[in-house]
Order: C-alpha cells, then structure tokens, then sequence
C-alpha cells in the first residue's frame, strides 16, 4: 500500500487521532534502513521541481500542521530542503498583525499561495483561524463553522487554477511532545524556540486533537486532501512527506515545453562560434 493510501484521511470520514500510533514506521525498521528510500526521494523530487517549473502550467501548496514541536520546521528543512529556492517558498503563519486582522482571515493567506510552476510551503497556515478560535472559544461556533466552507471554496478556486493542494498533519504524542520541549532546554542553539505559551498550550492537548478531526472531517477533500503522517520518529515523517509528495507530483505526468527557437539552427550557429574560436 502507498503512504497516500495509508495515510490519506477519506473524503467526510472521521478520524481518531487517538486511535493512531505516533511511533509507526510500517516496515521501515530503522533510520538506516530508510536512508536510500529517502534519498532517492529527495533527489526524484529536486527533479520533478525542475519539471513543474519549465512546464510552468500548474504549482503545488504543500500545508504543515503540527502540535507545538511537531516537526514542521525539520520538514521544511530536510524535505523541502532538496528544492531549488528559484521555484519554492517558505510562508509562517503566526499571530495575525494589525493590518492582517483588518481584513477577512483568508486575506494574507491568498497573497502567498504559489504562481504557476512554483511550490508554496506553509509552515502553519489558514487552519490556525479556526483551530485556535476553537480551542479559546474566541469566535462562535458557527462562524467556524462557515469558516470551514470558506477553506474549501478556496482550496477549490486554486485547485481549478491549476495548483495540487497536498496537507500534512504531523502526528506526534504528549510524551515526544515533552521530550522534544526537554531537547530544546538543553539544546543552547534551540532554546530561542521556548516559550511560556508551549508548556500552556499542553493543557488543550485534547481540544486540539478535537479540533484537529474536526477540521479533517470538514475539509479533507479528493481535490485538497489531508494525510496524518506518523511523526514520532523524524526520519519515518520525511520518508513518508517526501513519498506522498513525489508521488502525487509524478502523476501529473509533467512535459518539458518545446522550444521556442530552431534548434538545428542554433546547433549551426554554436558550431560557427566555435570555429572563430
């Protein structure tokens, strides 16, 4: 079975966060035995990237959800690492600003999404608008509710533009969560990354993960869909990524344009440069 199929959260379905183990590798044993498979992944998609971007006709929007210390920074970094900067961009959702506040929440989010024959990476994203309300019961229900149906008739104007929507919720546990916060302590290149409010946000680890179904059930769609990717273990959680996204990159069936000039003609013309030396 591919990651895709194992992975993917169905159309309407509901998932239980609780009911999948954060620690899975499927029959991957270890780092080591998985170091090919994901090599040869991130050098398949350095090369599918160079193929979206000369056939400039459609882009992808990768979306990176995850508790606190996740992982989507590391995703980023070693995933999406292997693309060329030219064609790729890397967008952080944090707190809203004044100015983003003003205007509808999807407002700073459509500004971002990638042109044709670019990839787009958010790290966090327009599910931040009606998982934290949720969670702080800072907005009525039924506003997050229409909220839900707004993401979708987005995710589908930029699908029906041409742009592949893959969704990534990296699945860890309490316990690696804590461990990872503990790394951080004593990790003095990592301990910017503390804050009061991660130790604080633990206390709704529940709500969230309620929060989390919810928003897979409403919006995870054949056109925009949502994996949950076993992220306990980050080499597994770049395998699996980096898969599902070759893969889903692949199928496009992507050609190279043709040439824009002659190109027997332009072979005349080098040959005649080279002989003048």
């Amino acid at each position: 079975m591919s990651f895709r199929k194992e992975f993917v959260v169905e159309p309407g379905s509901r998932c239980r966060l609780d009911a999948i183990d954060p620690a899975y590798t499927g029959k991957h044993g270890s780092e080591e035995a998985a170091q090919d498979a994901i090599a040869g992944d991130l050098a398949r998609l350095a090369k599918l990237q160079f193929r979206l971007y000369a056939e400039n006709r459609r882009s992808l929007l990768i979306v990176l959800q995850a508790p606190d210390a996740g992982g989507k920074d590391g995703t980023v970094r070693h995933v999406f690492g292997a693309l060329n900067p030219q064609g790729a961009s890397v967008h952080a959702f944090k707190v809203p600003t004044a100015e983003e506040a003003a205007h509808d929440f999807l407002w700073r989010i459509h500004a971002a999404t990638p042109g044709r024959g670019q990839i787009a990476i958010f790290n966090r994203s327009h599910y931040e608008d009606v998982l934290v309300p949720r969670v702080h019961h800072t907005l009525p229900k039924e506003t997050i509710v229409k909220r839900y149906d707004r993401i979708n008739e987005f995710e589908k104007n930029l699908t029906q533009a041409g742009t592949v929507i893959l969704k990534f919720y990296l699945h860890i546990s309490p316990d690696e969560q804590l461990r990872r916060f503990e790394q951080r302590l004593e990790d003095p290149h990592k301990q910017w990354k503390i804050s009061d409010a991660d130790y604080a946000e633990r206390a709704y680890w529940d709500d969230y993960r309620k929060a989390f179904e919810d928003a897979f059930e409403q919006t995870s769609t054949k056109r925009a869909p949502w994996f949950v990717i076993p992220a306990n273990h980050k080499w597994f959680r770049n395998l699996a990524v980096a898969r599902i996204v070759t893969d889903a990159l692949d199928e496009l069936d992507m050609k190279f344009p043709e040439p824009s000039v002659d190109i027997e003609e332009m072979r005349a013309k080098y040959h005649a440069a080279a002989a003048k030396g």
